[in-house]
């Protein structure tokens, strides 16, 4: 039985204790915005928090993480809000997002540690590959974050998951109100 914190819950899995995390996190927790892409940590797609630090799941044994806090993009905001989310989507850096939540959390452990990043530092802490080519909008999107992050600028973003759609309707036109037969 392998013991660690998963976005801020005590967490035991019953599996063995080889069994790469990004299963452990994807098959036993159900927290499947952790993607598998190559299994050999070339892609990024299934990069964590852990203890802060963002590591690739598919790499890292539950054994390896045992007592150890782990955060998803599941556990990085419940409502979108982060600012690295929030910036992603604000400078259309999010084409397929298959990528993207590997992104999303490379970036926001680079911003825990530098608010001000460099774009050496950017491309340097985001290893993450896109099929998609994001990486000019993906740069822009972390230096805005950072500005967000040290309240430099504010992103008005759009409602939070579980908003209704006729709230929804009302905060962002384009959605359109709901119709009475729906």
């Amino acid at each position: 039985m392998t013991s660690m914190t998963v976005n801020g819950k005590p967490v035991r899995f019953l599996m063995d204790p080889d069994t790469p995390l990004l299963w452990a996190l994807r098959d036993a927790a159900n927290l499947t915005g952790t993607k598998y892409g190559c299994g050999v940590g070339d892609c990024g797609a299934c990069m964590v928090h852990v203890d802060g630090e963002a590591l690739r799941s598919c790499l890292i044994t539950i054994a390896e993480a045992e007592g150890r806090f782990i955060t998803t993009i599941e556990g990085l905001s419940r409502d979108r809000s982060h600012p690295v989310q929030q910036a992603m989507v604000a400078e259309q850096a999010i084409q397929c997002g298959f990528c993207t939540p590997g992104m999303v959390m490379a970036a926001s452990a680079l911003l825990a540690k530098t608010a001000t990043p460099s774009e050496a530092e950017i491309k340097a802490a985001i290893p993450n590959l896109c099929r998609c080519g994001v990486y000019p909008r993906l740069v822009r999107a972390i230096e805005r974050a950072g500005r967000v992050a040290r309240r430099a600028e504010t992103i008005s973003a759009a409602p939070a998951p579980g908003v209704s759609t006729a709230d929804a309707a009302r905060e962002v036109p384009a959605i359109g109100a709901p119709q009475a037969d729906e």
